[in-house]
């Protein structure tokens, strides 16, 4: 174990006012907080709630204030149309603080939202750090999302304005954002003052006429207009949580404990320098996007790229190693399911080959379970420490890994890592009491959480407390579940809902997948719990071969059934599994297992408006019935 990371994360919990006063010293503040901690009113806890900050300051104007402003800010790079732009932080500047005088003559004012529908163009980012930049809380949807969810979002939200991109580009074709956003529109009870719409040259939307500005237009009388000082306890933006079942959730993030949490994440936990270009190989309509393509390299000065595009497919599966080799990337962060599916493309690493990835310091993992043999696959390939860890849309920032910046402690392949500093994180059995060393539980976070992280529900602070906070009184439920080690290392293994009861006997699913992914021909799998009369439930196998496998499939189920019988016991009764082609999956990456449940069980199920490709749900259906799946009764 590290003493250094031991120290800083003892120090965090037992002295924890004192440790985050002392981080805030490295933002820029207009007033600095008097009061660090206000617990007055458990279980909302606001951090820093008297400071004065703005957000769009710390990511821009104060590094040209220190004369960075030629730096580099955003390279981005889209495979998809061959276009690749750098923008220096003084140029991003002067785009947002351009917009932001555009939005601010429009009337929209400190606490106003703004919704951002918008695809991986730098145009995003100008959106979200103008919104900043005048105290307006931006709400970014997911691209592409179906009209019905922006719907929701538009009625919960209830913004003045509207920014959208006239279309997203896929390695499929062109998606039409427009026509999803008037639809969504007309079905939402709440509508938007105006809305603005940035035109691809790809396919042009046609406008509303006294409702849609074009991009251009918009900003042509505009002047720039500089930050406004907003307290720390004002909402920076509201973020969905994409969840496949119920109404989505307004995760709501205070500003100044984002930027605290964030800044700190960067060299700390990354072990980012400020000259390092940093990838965070995700969308800016996810959390991660957020804080790790958007906030928090621009707080620390660092370059961040932006990348429109798939890890295959655009054009094949050598364009991450181009972009390394290319931009020069220090640290990549992505899914595991983006190097899975890498590493079914291209099992032997050929396209590795091609590029020269010598630059790469750091590879990091998270929003997936990420098995052993990706992992390790990765790490042979590349050559770099690859390091799983583990956070939420809520939290906002890692709560569980191996901090880079902190004499990186050793990497235990198999777990997610050591708490970080501010999460006191247990294990818990199911009558609240704290499990004992690697009994397998409910992961919950002692309250009150560290800063950054979500201090309620928009409006809706009876829900936060019902979904987070009822079942485990004095903590945060994280709805996973897992165990800790005797060296405090955490292990994830499902969501709480797939850990199954078999016999009475309750085992992980997320167990037997990382047993399955270490057979040398599985490219990823699934295992979820179907109903079954006699045991209450029984583990079923989704397997995805690796590309160039040409065995029959039942000599593969029977090796997987051995497999998990001899790793975990006959006790895991895993004796039926199906070979499919691939996975249904959100575009996030999270593998559907909650649907892919309810067809095994001839349930009801909603198509998830997070699913990446319906048809894969037809697909899923018609294996399932080749071995007699949902039962009869």
């Amino acid at each position: 174990m590290s003493r250094k990371y031991q120290e800083i994360y003892d120090n965090s919990i037992n002295n924890r006012e004192e440790f985050w006063q002392n981080i805030s010293k490295d933002i820029f503040w207009y007033k600095k907080p008097t009061k660090i901690l206000n617990s007055s009113n458990p279980p909302f806890y606001k951090w820093f709630e008297d400071g004065v900050t703005n957000t769009c300051y710390n990511a821009l104007d104060h590094h040209i204030d220190k004369g960075r402003g030629e730096k580099l800010a955003i390279i981005y790079d889209s495979p998809i149309t061959g276009v690749s732009k750098k923008i220096s932080y003084k140029d991003l500047r002067d785009k947002v603080a351009l917009f932001a005088g555009a939005l601010k003559k429009q009337d929209i004012k400190k606490g106003d939202r703004v919704i951002i529908y918008m695809p991986m163009i730098p145009e995003a980012i100008v959106s979200m750090l103008a919104c900043a930049r005048i105290g307006a809380i931006h709400s970014v949807v997911f691209g592409g999302f179906a009209s019905n969810e922006l719907a929701v979002r538009i009625d919960d939200a209830k913004p003045k304005a509207i920014i959208a991109g006239s279309c997203g580009i896929e390695p499929t074709g062109i998606i039409p954002y427009k026509p999803l956003l008037d639809i969504a529109i007309d079905q939402a009870e709440h509508s938007p003052k105006f809305c603005v719409i940035f035109q691809r040259d790809e396919l042009r939307a046609s406008l509303v006429v006294g409702r849609d500005y074009d991009w251009e237009d918009f900003q042509k009388a505009s002047t720039e207009c500089s930050c406004l000082p907003v307290l720390g306890s004002d909402p920076l933006y509201i973020l969905y949580t994409s969840g496949t079942t119920g109404q989505p959730k307004g995760v709501v993030r205070p500003t100044a404990g984002h930027l605290v949490s964030l800044m700190w994440t960067m060299k700390n936990f990354f072990g980012a320098d400020p000259d390092d270009v940093f990838w965070a190989a995700s969308d800016v309509g996810w959390v991660v996007g957020h804080s790790y393509i958007v906030y928090a390299p621009l707080f620390a000065g660092n370059t961040t790229l932006l990348f429109e595009g798939k890890p295959i497919g655009t054009p094949d599966p050598g364009t991450f190693w181009r972009i390394i080799e290319e931009h020069e990337v220090k640290i990549l962060f992505t899914a595991p399911t983006a190097f899975r599916a890498i590493k079914r493309s291209d099992p032997n690493g050929e396209f590795i080959s091609k590029y020269d990835t010598s630059v790469l310091k750091t590879l990091f993992l998270a929003g997936e379970r990420a098995d052993t043999d990706t992992i390790k696959w990765a790490s042979n390939k590349l050559g770099v420490p690859v390091i799983d860890h583990w956070w939420q849309t809520e939290t906002g920032f890692p709560m569980v890994g191996c901090p880079q910046g902190l004499n990186s402690p050793p990497v235990k392949i198999g777990t997610a890592g050591l708490a970080m500093p501010g999460y006191d994180i247990k294990v818990l059995n199911e009558d609240g009491a704290v499990a004992g060393s690697n009994i397998l539980g409910s992961i919950v976070v002692k309250l009150p959480l560290p800063p950054g992280t979500l201090p309620t529900l928009w409006e809706s602070d009876d829900r936060f407390k019902k979904s987070y906070l009822l079942k485990f009184p004095g903590y945060y439920d994280t709805g996973d579940s897992g165990l800790i080690d005797e060296d405090g290392f955490v292990s994830i293994m499902a969501r709480t809902d797939d850990v199954i009861n078999t016999a009475g006997h309750r085992l992980s699913t997320g167990a037997m997948e990382e047993v399955l992914s270490d057979h040398p021909d599985i490219a990823e799998c699934a295992v979820i719990g179907v109903n079954d009369d006699l045991k209450g439930q029984l583990p079923l196998g989704f397997i995805c071969l690796n590309a160039g496998v040409n065995r029959k499939p039942l000599e593969i189920i029977n090796e997987s059934v051995l497999l998990v019988r001899e790793k975990i016991g006959p006790v895991a009764s895993f004796k039926k599994a199906v070979i499919i082609e691939r996975l249904p999956k959100t575009r996030s990456g999270k593998i559907l297992r909650g649907t892919m449940l309810k067809i095994a069980n001839g349930e009801k199920f909603k198509v998830p408006a997070t699913i990446d490709d319906p048809a894969i749900l037809d697909e899923i259906e018609k294996a399932l019935l080749e071995i007699d799946y949902p039962q009869k009764k």
